[in-house]
């Protein structure tokens, strides 16, 4: 018979190992001497040794969730249980109890910390939820749009609530993004309604400009034209093209009336000598609002110029063009700044411009969506035809946001 302070081999070859409840039986050994039977089933123990200590590293050091490593307990435990090894069982089974209680106290804890986030979320989203309800009353079309966007993407990026909690906040969420909408579509579909009737009011005016052209009454008729002038100013801008092609024909028709005033006035050539003089001096004050600083400002005091120049009537006819010239050089440089005010600052073409980008962004993010679920799939095929569509929608998207830039966002 042989032993050690573990175990012991009896003379039938029967292997026993000592534990706190006595003696019992690991196995029978017949192939070899008791020493051999012995050194075999401690083998086996320090294998058991070398698995708890890995699945104790496991559990300290990695995510390892709490249920595959009650799952490797126990198949430790069984192990240990069997008694089919021999060594210091009853310390195994301290070790696998407290490593029993390690997952349990970080089951806990995990399930504290799931609570904790849980509860953050809750009241991250209740906070976009009051943002975005509150951005639906405002009239700052661009700004409010690109916030309420923006909070999209911060919603997606949270955690979800239980599903009714997370149903009911993203219902007022998305309420709230419905209602803005609908009074940025209300907004600028009034705007289009403010511009039709500004082009019946400049059609109205141009057709008196026009039937005043042939007028020879030269006073009376110049100073309706200036009327004209003010009551088209104050009409308001009507769309682009119709605004364009209306201001042609109206300054066609002042320019039809004053060129035959010209004509008429031709023999008056020292009054007219004199008018040249005031009017190089008001073309050299006009050319001093050039480069244009302050737009305000600047068409104020050209349209005081303008007044000025218009109550002195004309210049011999050779000189006309270059005096003018310098004046038309002047309003030139006053329209090309307010008209690239008005393009920076129109709401339609914006909100045109954001809406688009939106959209593409969003095709783009489902793309990006669908290649990454066909890749985690395995079908690699739709994942590559995906790709090479969501080149063709970035390029889209890149085009747009450029533009969106020159509406300074």
């Amino acid at each position: 018979m042989s032993s050690d302070p573990w175990g012991r081999v009896d003379e039938t070859g029967t292997v026993y190992v000592r534990t706190a409840d006595g003696e019992q039986v690991v196995g029978s050994w017949q192939a070899g001497s008791p020493e051999e039977a012995l050194a075999y089933f401690e083998r086996k123990y320090d294998g058991i040794v070398v698995e708890i200590g890995l699945l104790e590293r496991r559990v300290k050091t990695t995510d390892l969730s709490a249920k595959d490593a009650t799952t490797a307990i126990g198949h430790l435990r069984q192990q240990v249980d069997e008694h089919h090894a021999v060594g210091d069982l009853d310390a195994l089974r301290k070790r696998l109890d407290a490593l029993v209680a390690t997952v349990d106290s970080r089951r806990e804890e995990r399930k504290v910390q799931k609570a904790k986030q849980t509860d953050e979320a809750k009241h991250a989203k209740e906070a976009l939820v009051t943002e975005a309800e509150e951005l639906a009353q405002s009239e700052q079309w661009r700004s409010a749009g690109e916030r309420l966007r923006a909070l999209v993407d911060t919603w997606k990026g949270l955690p979800r609530l239980d599903r009714k909690s997370d149903d009911e906040l993203w219902h007022r969420f998305s309420h709230a993004r419905s209602a803005f909408s609908k009074r940025r579509k209300a907004h600028f579909a009034s705007l289009d309604a403010q511009r039709e009737e500004a082009r019946k009011a400049k059609e109205k005016l141009v057709t008196e400009a026009e039937s005043l052209s042939g007028s020879t009454d030269w006073v009376t008729t110049a100073a309706r034209y200036r009327d004209l002038m003010t009551e088209w100013k104050a009409a308001g801008r009507a769309q682009r093209e119709a605004e364009d092609e209306l201001w042609n024909r109206f300054r066609g028709a002042q320019d039809v009336f004053f060129a035959a005033r010209s004509e008429v006035f031709a023999e008056r050539d020292a009054e007219q000598g004199e008018n040249l003089k005031l009017k190089e001096e008001l073309a050299a004050e006009a050319e001093k609002l050039v480069p244009v600083k302050d737009l305000k400002a600047a068409r104020a005091t050209f349209r005081a110029i303008n007044e000025r120049w218009e109550a002195i009537g004309h210049v011999p006819r050779d000189a006309r063009p270059k005096v003018e010239g310098r004046m038309h050089t002047v309003e030139r440089a006053l329209q090309e700044s307010e008209e690239s005010e008005w393009r920076r600052t129109n709401p339609e073409a914006r909100a045109r411009a954001a809406g688009l980008t939106g959209q593409l962004q969003g095709a783009v993010d489902k793309l990006r969506t669908q290649i990454d679920a066909a890749r985690a799939s395995g079908n690699n095929a739709r994942a590559d035809k995906l790709a090479k569509e969501l080149e063709g929608r970035q390029a889209l998207l890149d085009q747009a946001l450029k533009g969106l830039e020159e509406f300074g966002g």
